[in-house]
């Protein structure tokens, strides 16, 4: 949960840094992420992890694999962000947690239930409907939104501890990140250092405000279900969009609030469904315990408005 606020609250960093290209933003993030997550493998002893993995052949393609997808996710959504479309970036997230879903009745044979098949339905029919009224598809959304939903997929499968996994898949792409802001600073065009201190700040904890959600996304993903990952992602795009139409005043029109609609009504149906099967589990588990077990436990306390 604490992940998803994170990120839903990353527009405001990218905001203050929308005076620089996306892609000088994103090599920077990437270098800057690789170095803090290598100090905080060395500082938590998890470099054998780190060295196994490497040397291991499948891991390797696995990490190319996941840095590949979450290259191409951070540089689609600084760039859009910073190009005032952060309610499009909203709306593949929130599409996100559905595609979730359906990677994992594909490849991890996770089982829906009708009702979820028709929450996943209702999502189709909001994005084909934006397609329809929009004159095209909301590729920043979609690309978004296929882009992290195999990361989560193929982080869900890869065999290593999280920390190090961040740590070779950022590795993988920090030396042509390294290359590129290296040709920035010799042909004069570098903002680190000569665009004042406010800029390399931000550009420095870069890093930092990227692995942070990452690692406990990560950590996430190893132990619970692919569709549980799915529900909570809808956090991070209702933060979005907060900021998107209220403090960045973006337009949010009612061509967009139909499709958005259809998609929170698919999210709404999902949870419920979900909700209402989790408790008849419980009830039908309660039923099949011994009666001396029943009466032997304690009753449970009157309701007081807390968790």
């Amino acid at each position: 949960m604490v992940a998803y606020l994170l990120w839903g609250s990353l527009p405001v960093y990218w905001k203050a840094l929308q005076h620089l290209p996306a892609i000088q933003i994103l090599a920077h993030r990437v270098f800057w992420s690789f170095l803090f997550l290598l100090l905080l493998v060395v500082l938590r002893r998890h470099g054998t992890a780190l060295r196994s993995g490497i040397a291991n052949p499948r891991v390797r393609r696995l990490c190319a694999t996941s840095a590949a997808l979450v290259t191409l996710n951070w540089l689609t959504y600084i760039w859009a962000v910073n190009a005032g479309r952060i309610v499009e970036t909203s709306l593949g997230y929130y599409i996100n947690p559905l595609v979730s879903v359906l990677l994992g009745v594909l490849f991890l044979r996770e089982r829906l239930r009708p009702l979820q098949w028709g929450a996943v339905a209702l999502a189709g029919s909001g994005v084909l409907y934006l397609t329809l009224q929009q004159g095209g598809p909301p590729w920043i959304a979609l690309v978004l939104a296929a882009s992290f939903g195999l990361y989560g997929l193929v982080k869900k499968t890869v065999p290593i501890e999280p920390l190090a996994g961040l740590a070779c898949e950022t590795g993988l792409v920090a030396l042509p990140a390294l290359i590129y802001l290296a040709f920035l600073e010799g042909s004069d065009q570098a903002a680190f250092g000569h665009a004042g201190w406010a800029t390399t700040a931000l550009l420095a904890c870069s890093g930092l405000v990227t692995a942070m959600p990452l690692l406990l996304f990560a950590a996430a993903a190893r132990q619970i279900s692919l569709t549980t990952v799915g529900l909570l992602q809808y956090i991070a795009p209702t933060c979005a969009l907060l900021l998107g139409v209220w403090i960045y005043h973006e337009p949010f029109t009612r061509t967009r609030l139909v499709g958005f609609s259809l998609i929170w009504l698919a999210l709404a149906v999902y949870w419920v469904e979900g909700t209402l099967k989790l408790h008849a589990l419980r009830r039908r588990h309660l039923a099949d315990l011994p009666r001396a077990t029943r009466a032997a436990a304690p009753p449970a306390p009157p309701f007081s408005g807390r968790p």
